[in-house]
Order: structure tokens, then C-alpha cells, then sequence
């Protein structure tokens, strides 16, 4: 028994000096295709913080531009303009992180996510999409403003979304504003937006403030899209402040002035505009 117990620790022993003598500590070398097949098929957060520092070959394949145009193409994400993005792994990840940055754009959840700056006549006030849809029907509620000045507001702390500020800083991407708004048919009224890229301090860097929109007494109440990209706007920006609002102008009690739904504030790789 003894020496039986001695046979299987020596083969034990010869075993483990011939594994040790034959590791390397190398990796297999995989064929290019195989390798970016592999990487393809990893969550992409795990493709650049821990594959890409595996080795010098795999680092190569992760920064290059085949890999990251492959998964855009799987993906969907498409460049609608004939300029190809010049970082194809940058613009990925913002065609995957973009989304809709306003809380409760279409009045969904009452007012939630909105401060109510001013609220003057009969107040700000919720209300269905009935005789004109918008061209998106998928939206079924609107603010409807009032015979007195209603102005409400958003606050967007972009490091807080996921946008650090040397990412801000670095790359600049396009900020892109949109906003739906309609009058009434039988009042006339007034719209106006102002949207603020902020500094640390929130002290404004780049403002949007078109001038007031005016509708007359007998018009078509069709909806209407307000839309801005802010482009090449420097570094510093943390903060988006997001205003609109509006009254009616014949001081009707009630809630004939302008209507608004559907804002959205999205940060978009730069070849889509």
C-alpha cells in the first residue's frame, strides 16, 4: 500500500514538471478572423477595459476600425450621410448610449421631472391629442398653456447621465434639440424656447433662443417642430438647461394657448447632421 501511495506521488510529481516545462506562458495564437469573431460575440465594455489589455495583438484589433464597423453593422447603426465617422469605436458607443436625456417628455407621468417656472393665467395644464395627431401617434398627451405666461424647465447633469467631462471635452459631440408645439384653431398664441449649454458653475457657454413664435386667431393648429444641433461648442460644458413655454393672446380664461409635447435632448455622433 505504502509503495503504491509513492508510485502515484512521483507520476503526480513527473505530471506536473512536464506541464511546467511544456507552459510557456503564451497564449494561443488565434487567426485575425477568429479574433474578431471572439471580440465581436464580448459586451463591448468588456472588449476595451479588459480584452484590449490582454496583449500587444489583441489591443491592435480592439483599437481598429474593422472591429468596431463590423459591430455597428450587426447593430444596426448606420451613418445617414456620405462622411464616414472618423472614429468608428466613438461612434459606436454614442449611437448606443443615445436616448432622450428630458424626463417625461410628452406628459406621460403628469409633471414629474418638470420645475414650473411660471404659471400664470389658468396654470399649465395635461391634455389628450385629439383632432390633429402628431406625426409620431405614438404620442397621446401634450402641456396646454394658458392666458398667461407658463414657463417650465429641465436640468440635465450630463456626468450624472453617463457623459464624463473629459469626454465632453475631447470629442465634442453633436447636442441635438427638438420640440413639438401647436396652437389652437380658434386663439391665437405664443411659443418660445431657450436651451443653455452650462459650465461647472452653470453659467451659460452656448444659448438657443430663437425668437417668439406667433400664431394668429384661425389657424390650422397643425403641429410644429423646433429643432437645433449645437456643433463645435467648446470644452466645459456639464449642465443642459432645457426652457419652453408659452400663452394665448386674447386672454381667454382656460387653456387656448400654445401646446407642447414630445422634447428631446440627445447627444448624437457628429456625422448624423
Amino acid at each position: 500500500m505504502e509503495r503504491r501511495a509513492r508510485n502515484c506521488q512521483l507520476q503526480s510529481h513527473s505530471d506536473s514538471s512536464l506541464v511546467q516545462e511544456n507552459f510557456t506562458g503564451m497564449l494561443p495564437v488565434l487567426p485575425l478572423e477568429v479574433l474578431e469573431e471572439m471580440l465581436l460575440n464580448v459586451p463591448p465594455q468588456q472588449v476595451v477595459c479588459v480584452c484590449r489589455l490582454v496583449c500587444r495583438e489583441w489591443k491592435e484589433v480592439v483599437d481598429s476600425d474593422s472591429l468596431w464597423r463590423e459591430r455597428c453593422r450587426r447593430e444596426g447603426y448606420q451613418t445617414y450621410v456620405t462622411k464616414l465617422p472618423k472614429d468608428w469605436r466613438l461612434f459606436y458607443f454614442l449611437c448606443k448610449k443615445r436616448r432622450n436625456l428630458l424626463k417625461n417628455p410628452r406628459a406621460d407621468d403628469k409633471f414629474k421631472g418638470w420645475q414650473i417656472m411660471e404659471n400664470g393665467g389658468d396654470k399649465w395644464k395635461i391634455e389628450s391629442v385629439e383632432e390633429v395627431p402628431l406625426p409620431d401617434n405614438t404620442v397621446q398627451k401634450y402641456f396646454a398653456t394658458s392666458y398667461s405666461t407658463c414657463r417650465k424647465s429641465q436640468l440635465i447633469d450630463l456626468e450624472k447621465e453617463g457623459y464624463r467631462p473629459s469626454f465632453m471635452d475631447d470629442f465634442q459631440p453633436d447636442i441635438i434639440i427638438s420640440d413639438w408645439y401647436a396652437p389652437r384653431w380658434d386663439c391665437g398664441s405664443e411659443y418660445e424656447i431657450c436651451v443653455e449649454l452650462l459650465n461647472r458653475k452653470k453659467k451659460p457657454i452656448k444659448k438657443f433662443s430663437p425668437d417668439t413664435v406667433v400664431f394668429q386667431q384661425w389657424n390650422d393648429q397643425k403641429w410644429n417642430q423646433m429643432t437645433h444641433v449645437f456643433k463645435n461648442y467648446g470644452p466645459g460644458v456639464r449642465y443642459i438647461r432645457f426652457i419652453h413655454g408659452g400663452n394665448d393672446t386674447q386672454f381667454w380664461a382656460g387653456w387656448y394657448g400654445i401646446r407642447v409635447t414630445n422634447s428631446s435632448i440627445e447627444i448624437c455622433p457628429s456625422v448624423d447632421r
